[in-house]
């Protein structure tokens, strides 16, 4: 809905704020119009005023200090822990991207509260907090403008606080004219502009789009996703319709598919100030019944996946371009939009560049909405219970594949291609030379009857975009967590490319899924980088950097052709903008899920990343914290061990993992029951289980030499219930076995050596399982040495990039033991173990040379114990070696 009301809100929780200035801070000079005059397409300079750089989102900036040819000499010039800062707490994680205004960084802190920063030094001019009304915990970043700052905070609220002293103006519960809920607003990044600040909604059942006014919040207007039952929009065209429509008819019990939940914003908009446009992205449909069960909710589902262009000013409706119709798949096209002005066919163009998890980009005409690069609106495979879509919108250019790849198992092809998919998954199942082959006698063959396929289609589903499912689970790509999902794309005027993050997650879906579907258990969890040109959409370069990408991992181009992005392991990035090559790289200690920044202060650039992690897609095992570094050109910074770098993060979960913690083999006499939902009911409901936990134990954790035995219980083991079905173990992705069994047979396995060895079912591929495999460890005191046995870590000039050279080691091996495998060095600082850079085996002993620059940031300078640890055969079975020495550390 579209209203302009000036009624104002009551102001809120004014007077318990907590905040905190430095009285030794200096004095900081606010521009009154910081905020005023941006534009959409002009690059930033000595600031990044906005999340997105400027108004367009374009993470571009002109500063060009930082070159290709002196990036040897960026080193940190400080760090500040601002959970650290008072008022104190041991608050990890966030999701902000910082704002750089006047010299001085505004980001959301992992508590939910704001602080500012000096640019220059790190120090903390302020830091926000209120307590009284809580703030909110996930956070994507602040705006500014007419001498404020606005954030969000608790129980629905937008803030403006005091940009000088962070003393809080305002805060408001947004609210329709009508009383309206407009949603959660508690995540998502606010924008200003001329005026107005932007909030917007999601994580509720139904979230607006509002706009407030800037001077004391009061109401402007709002938009929902989800349509009110009638609504009539008249766009830039002259052409009516009523959105409502295309969500179906109202329910006999009064329910409204449109207005029930769904199509809520997750990502902060764009502003075209001389278009007077602003610009939005809705999710996906999630009302009635589930996200990916849509017979009650037929036609197209507009605003849902959609675009839509409304005045800046009043909330009028423009324009608006729906990516997905019918969606069924979360597929949650919410970048925040990118606008451009480029040249298409030798004609100035102004765009806007729209798409994310489906892996798409849209490059559209931001005045009307209207595609500039062709697309084509290709017939998809439908199921009559459904009521899917005949056809989606593509690209013509694509950026990323469009379909799983079935991959051969096999020991040689690991981890094999990123888009792989998992065996037996939509009746893809290994053969005797483990290719995965369609078995049309699979599971899948109960929903045949119902599919309908494009003219010329192979008849089955390949686990391509839009492949439908309903309640058997269909594997397909790129998912709720793959393609851009939320991360910025970055545009720059020297390459006209578009940097476009990406991340790797197959998903399977049916309507019984929890949430929006199951990444596929066993899957490596991967992204990169994939630039693309604008003016005609094909793929540049594209950099795998295994790791995921795609959770705020957002780049920042600059004017000296180079990309600056974080990873998730806690590494900072420059890249070649025009090649896509890594050519620095900096370990912050901490995973890093917002994009960098860069900025100028008398003279000097500056390039920001706040490194305090995301969970997605990794979980726990993602190391968080609260470090916002910045670097310059000779920067001094030195961290307490006497690097400058931070150590190694913890290993990241990059296989999607099992539920369920480790079982002792012998507690359960190393034995695997298929399709269980646990070990000892004997019901119905327990026998032949399609749970995803129903490899019982899900993980089981044994010695190497030891005899698995996977069993498919029949009358013997349950009496009552036994299992009815032929289920499968099938390892993937070596292949080291795949047995059928009917109900009452058996199957057992050696493992020989160590490892993670996932398993699924063939009845049914979500149950999966994990054999961890471990190597019995032996300590071999003074078997190894460091030759000399004091390292010299020094680094020309101080900085961490002239740490140059090797160190030698020696592990002498018993008589007898033939070594095997990498070799790995425990260190003090660092949380995952070091690899060798190279390793030479004889007879008796192992030579190990270990990269200085690897060590420094792991090790402190003085007296620290190294571990190595390897394998080796001893007798025929794998032994796990390790020895430990002290050695002395300068720096």
């Amino acid at each position: 809905m579209s209203t302009h009301l000036a009624t104002r809100l009551g102001v809120a929780g004014i007077a318990a704020a907590v905040t905190l200035s430095l009285a030794v801070s200096p004095v900081y000079a606010v521009d009154e119009g910081a905020g005023d005059g941006l534009t959409a397409t002009a690059p930033t300079g000595h600031d990044m005023p906005t999340v997105g750089g400027n108004l367009g989102n374009q993470h571009y900036s002109a500063l060009d200090q930082i070159t290709k040819k002196n990036l040897d000499q960026l080193a940190p010039t400080w760090r500040t822990n601002v959970s650290a800062v008072a008022p104190a707490s041991g608050a990890t994680g966030q999701q902000t991207t910082p704002i750089v205004v006047d010299g001085v960084m505004y980001l959301d802190t992992p508590s939910g509260g704001v602080i500012a920063v000096d640019g220059a030094t790190g120090d903390s001019v302020w830091k926000w907090e209120n307590h009284e009304y809580g703030m909110s915990s996930t956070r994507r970043g602040v705006s500014a403008g007419e001498g404020r700052i606005y954030t969000l905070a608790g129980d629905n609220r937008v803030v403006a606080l005091d940009q000088t002293t962070g003393e809080e103006i305002w805060a408001v519960q947004p609210v329709g004219p009508d009383g309206e809920n407009l949603g959660r607003v508690a995540k998502v990044a606010t924008v200003y502009s001329e005026g107005i600040v932007y909030a917007h909604a999601a994580d509720g059942d139904r979230g607006a789009v509002v706009a407030l006014d800037a001077s004391d919040g009061s109401y402007v207007w709002h938009f929902f996703g989800g349509p009110n039952r009638g609504e009539i929009f008249t766009g830039v065209n002259g052409e009516s319709f009523d959105a409502s429509e295309t969500w179906g008819p109202v329910h006999e019990d009064g329910t409204d598919c449109a207005v029930e939940g769904g199509a809520t914003s997750w990502m902060h908009g764009a502003v075209d100030p001389e278009l007077d446009m602003y610009y939005m992205t809705f999710g996906n449909p999630r009302s009635c019944n589930t996200s990916q069960d849509g017979s009650g909710r037929p036609g197209d589902n507009v605003f849902s996946d959609t675009l839509v262009a409304v005045d800046a000013a009043t909330g009028d409706y423009k324009w608006h371009y729906q990516s997905i119709r019918h969606d069924i798949w979360d597929m949650d096209n919410v970048h925040a939009p990118n606008l451009a002005d480029i040249e298409v066919n030798g004609v100035e163009r102004q765009v806007i560049f729209y798409g994310s998890k489906s892996g798409h980009q849209f490059v559209l005409d931001r005045t009307n909405g209207e595609p500039v690069l062709p697309t084509e609106h290709k017939p998809v495979i439908t199921d009559d219970r459904q009521a899917n879509a005949e056809t989606q919108p593509f690209p013509l250019e694509r950026l990323l594949p469009e379909c799983v790849a079935w991959e051969k198992l096999g020991p040689d092809n690991v981890p094999g291609d990123p888009w792989r998919g998992v065996p037996n998954y939509n009746g893809y199942q290994p053969d005797e030379d483990g290719n995965l082959v369609f078995n049309p006698d699979s599971y899948v063959a109960a929903d045949q009857e119902h599919l309908t396929y494009p003219d010329g289609h192979v008849g089955h589903r390949e686990g391509c975009m839009y492949d439908p499912q309903w309640d058997l689970p269909i594997l397909s790509t790129t998912s709720q967590n793959g393609g851009g999902d939320w991360s910025n794309n970055a545009y720059s005027h020297n390459t006209n490319l578009v940097y476009f993050p990406y991340g790797t997650n197959n998903v399977a879906h049916w309507n019984g899924a929890s949430a929006n579907g199951q990444r596929a258990i066993g899957q490596y969890q991967t992204g990169g980088i994939v630039a693309y040109d604008a003016s005609t959409g094909a793929v540049e370069w594209l950099q795998h950097l295994g790791t995921d990408m795609s959770h705020g991992q957002g780049p920042l181009a600059t004017a000296s052709d180079l990309v600056f992005v974080g990873q998730i392991d806690g590494r900072l990035l420059a890249m070649d903008a025009v090649t896509g090559d890594v050519l620095w790289q900096f370990q912050t200690g901490t995973g890093i899920g917002s994009a960098p920044v860069t900025y100028e202060v008398d003279g000097e650039q500056y390039v920001a990343v706040f490194a305090a992690g995301t969970t997605n897609p990794y979980g726990g095992s993602v190391t968080k914290g609260d470090a916002l570094w910045a670097f310059k050109l000779g920067g001094d910074f030195v961290t307490a061990s006497g690097s400058q770098e931070g150590p190694l993060t913890a290993p990241l979960s990059i296989r999607r993992p099992v539920q369920g913690s480790a079982v002792e083999g012998a507690t359960v006499d190393n034995t695997v029951l298929l399709a269980r939902s646990d070990r000892t009911s004997d019901t119905a409901e327990a026998a032949d289980s399609t749970n995803q936990a129903a490899m019982q134990p899900t993980h089981l954790r044994v010695p190497v030499g030891t005899a698995v035995t996977f069993l498919n219980p029949g009358a013997e083991t349950f009496t009552t219930h036994p299992n009815q079905l032929e289920h499968c173990a099938t390892q993937f992705f070596e292949g080291e076995f795949n047995a059928r069994l009917q109900p009452g047979e058996s199957y057992q396995h050696t493992f020989d050596k160590a490892g993670d060895y996932f398993f699924n079912d063939c009845t049914d591929p979500r149950p999966t399982g994990k054999i961890e495999v471990y190597a019995e460890s032996e300590d071999h005191p003074g078997a190894l040495t460091f030759r000399p046995g004091s390292l010299d870590l020094s680094a020309k000039k101080g900085l961490f990039t002239k740490v140059k050279g090797t160190v030698n080691a020696h592990l002498d091996l018993p008589k007898g033991y033939v070594h095997e495998g990498e070799v790995l060095l425990e260190t003090e600082l660092g949380l995952q173990p070091v690899p060798a850079s190279k390793v030479t085996g004889s007879r008796n002993h192992v030579v190990l040379k270990f990269d200085k620059a690897d060590l420094d940031n792991n090790v402190p300078a003085g007296v620290t114990e190294l571990t190595v640890i390897t394998h080796a055969v001893h007798e025929g079975v794998q032994k796990q070696i390790r020895s430990t020495v002290s050695v002395t550390v300068t720096k």
